[in-house]
């Protein structure tokens, strides 16, 4: 492979913030793995975010970028898996797997897509110093008429369009809107482009913390709310605390701690068959490796608000909650899925089906 941009690349990044700016290209924040696929000929491989290929655990993108994608290019983008109609980012994490058949099979019955938004080189020349509007225009041009399972992003300029989006593609399973200045350069690993998330808020139970990874304080708080049997089912954590205030949280809930997890409501984290028919901590995936998932049983009494931005299949936080106060005022018993805000849903192939 010789390309005027190589491997590795780190993906330009994005900063949050509360709404969304004024004068900038807008696109779909997709819930998926970013990727850069590079391709030269006959040779394809797909960079993740940390630099590590994914290309072996995506056989079926492979030979779908390979008919669809110009001879010679780098295109960033993001690998998605839809399932009726809604983004499944389960299904995604599955192929993380390190059996080549059980990769064919899952890429068989669960077939990625990939959703292309920038250009970083065609043929011989490379854009990263060329400005976002010259790079999409180029994108748009690359991939005229790109049919599925390759598409590409939707954009606009307008802010209510953005707007909308932001409303209505929750319902799909987005993340939100990312925001890009017109004439900005493509540079890797910064945080130069801006994401608005979606962010609500939820009374969850506190059951239990894990250490931080620098020593004896709060590193995360276990979170769980209620089902409808009245089980505990841990659905995340939230961490984001100072320093200070991870060495407070340790003597805070000290009153709390338990000796052991015997009579806990996730006493039976350890046992993997408990995780079957159990939402635990500790449940055991390719993602954790040999990660110390220990953690420090409470007395599920307290109950803290903390804010999300979505639930992943209605059952866990999607991504790591953030601490906003106590709420003494609540009964943990009071803490149930009944809560949560379920956003209306949109077909998936609405959005797609807009990028061309």
């Amino acid at each position: 492979m010789k390309l005027p941009v190589m491997p590795p690349v780190k993906p330009m990044l994005a900063k949050s913030v509360a709404s969304i700016p004024p004068g900038m290209q807008y696109e779909a924040k997709w819930d998926g793995f970013r990727a850069i696929v590079f391709r030269d000929g006959p040779e394809i491989e797909l960079g993740s975010r940390t630099g590590k290929p994914l290309t072996r655990y995506f056989p079926e993108l492979v030979t779908a970028l390979g008919e669809r994608l110009p001879q010679r290019c780098v295109v960033d983008g993001e690998i998605v898996i839809a399932r009726e109609g809604r983004l499944d980012f389960d299904a995604l994490t599955e192929r993380i797997h390190p059996a080549a058949s059980r990769v064919r099979t899952l890429a068989e019955r669960t077939p990625a897509s990939f959703v292309a938004f920038d250009l970083l080189a065609l043929g011989d020349e490379s854009l990263l110093d060329a400005p976002l509007t010259d790079r999409r225009t180029r994108l748009a041009e690359a991939l005229r008429g790109v049919t599925p399972p390759v598409h590409l992003a939707p954009a606009t300029t307008d802010r209510d369009v953005a707007r909308s989006w932001f409303e209505q593609y929750e319902g799909a399973g987005l993340d939100g809107v990312v925001a890009k200045p017109l004439e900005l350069r493509y540079r890797q690993n910064e945080r130069l482009m801006f994401k608005v998330k979606h962010e609500r808020t939820a009374d969850c139970v506190v059951a239990g913390y894990r250490f931080h990874k620098t020593g004896p304080i709060v590193g995360s708080l276990l979170l769980g709310l209620h089902d409808d049997r009245g089980a505990l089912q841990h659905v995340g954590v939230c961490a984001a605390f100072s320093m200070t205030r991870r060495a407070e949280l340790i003597e805070e809930l000290e009153p709390l701690r338990m000796e052991s997890a015997a009579g806990h409501p996730w006493a039976a984290w350890t046992d993997e068959t408990a995780h079957e028919s159990a939402r635990l901590p500790g449940a055991p995936s390719r993602w954790s490796g040999k990660k110390d998932l220990s953690w420090v049983p409470l007395r599920p009494e307290r109950v803290a608000e903390v804010a999300y931005d979505h639930m992943e299949n209605g059952a866990r936080f999607r991504h790591t909650a953030r601490f906003r106060r106590w709420r003494p005022d609540r009964a943990p018993e009071s803490c149930t899925f009944g809560q949560l805000e379920e956003p209306v849903r949109y077909d998936l192939a609405e959005i797609l089906g807009t990028g061309h």
